[in-house]
């Protein structure tokens, strides 16, 4: 099968059924030969089945998981999902673990971190599974920019807004038909995929939040393109726009006056 299969897709869901089927033919053929009978072969699955599970819970639980993230897609290889706290791109399911490549941990963004880690297919049933490509393979990101209040607001806007728009418009034209799916799909509200942003004022600039639609694999290096495409107009527009900093500025030092006062004594 696997020299006349040339899907890779195809390829490994077909040997991991037949792997599954392998085992079922096993145990079953197991149970015939120690019951030597045919009349006592349901009560023999019944005691074995009561004690596997009472002693096995465990496994019984990661099989049970690995059938459920196979008919219910809960995840597949390719996704990149968060379980149990790990978050990663899956690289292998088998009828016991999850195999994923691991991203995060001490290393900044989503970024490989080298490790592999397995996880029990039982984590399925245990807490939330957060999938970012199921279905919908993008995610809202957004970051701050202060800017100084002496400058010009409008012109920060235009800049900004412009420069996502070039920068995003690939993704926000292949999101459009995607969410629409996910609309059609689920119970949910329709969302804006363009970027929007949204000012707010503190005591010491003016706060420009952008939010905006992004490939779930490509957040890093998208807020690296933006930055550097704003960070370059706003220079370009000789002080008319400029970044704001946590600094303290000195205006007027004040002067001090110092009286020496001599004080004598009749001692020696």
């Amino acid at each position: 099968m696997k020299r006349n299969l040339h899907d890779n897709a195809i390829k490994y869901k077909v040997q991991k059924a037949i792997q599954i089927i392998g085992y079922l033919f096993v145990i079953l053929i197991t149970i015939s030969y120690f019951t030597g009978s045919i009349q006592d072969f349901g009560l023999a699955i019944g005691l074995l089945t009561a004690g596997i599970t009472i002693t096995l819970q465990e496994l019984i639980l990661s099989i049970a998981g690995s059938f459920y993230i196979f008919f219910v897609r809960v995840y597949k290889p390719g996704d990149r999902i968060e379980l149990n706290g790990i978050k990663g791109d899956v690289i292998d399911i088998d009828s016991m673990y999850t195999t994923m490549m691991e991203i995060g941990e001490w290393v900044s963004s989503d970024n490989y971190s080298g490790r592999i880690v397995k996880l029990s297919n039982a984590f399925v049933f245990k807490g939330p599974v957060y999938n970012y490509s199921l279905d919908f393979p993008f995610v809202w990101d957004e970051f701050n920019m202060p800017i100084r209040y002496e400058s010009d607001i409008e012109l920060a806007k235009e800049i900004i807004i412009s420069a996502a728009q070039e920068i995003l418009s690939e993704y926000v034209k292949n999101s459009i038909a995607g969410w629409k799916d996910v609309v059609n799909k689920y119970y949910i509200e329709d969302a804006q995929v363009e970027p929007t942003l949204a000012i707010t004022m503190s005591d010491n600039w003016i706060q420009f939040n952008l939010r905006y639609i992004v490939d779930y694999k490509k957040r890093r290096i998208t807020k690296h393109l933006l930055f550097e495409e704003i960070g370059k107009r706003i220079r370009e527009t000789n002080g008319k726009v400029t970044w704001a900093s946590a600094t303290f500025e000195i205006v007027k030092i004040p002067t001090l006056n110092i009286n020496e006062t001599k004080h004598t004594s009749d001692n020696p």
